[in-house]
């Protein structure tokens, strides 16, 4: 069970580390959201674009 809440840890942050470079990147919001979506909707999760704004948001507001 120690192994899966270490693989689960990791990715879980890889994925926050990721979302935060995305957002840091020096681009556009937009741009940023529509790849965010773009790499979402590749690996077969179907996502708004209302929904994008509210996970940028969160992951925003996390910084805080």
């Amino acid at each position: 069970m120690k192994a899966l809440t270490l693989i689960s840890a990791f990715l879980g942050g890889a994925i926050v580390g990721c979302g935060a470079a995305l957002l840091f990147a020096p681009e556009k919001g937009e741009e940023v959201r529509s790849k965010i979506a773009g790499i979402l909707r590749k690996k077969g999760i179907k996502i708004s674009d209302k929904e994008v704004d509210a996970l940028v948001a969160e992951l925003a507001g996390a910084e805080d």
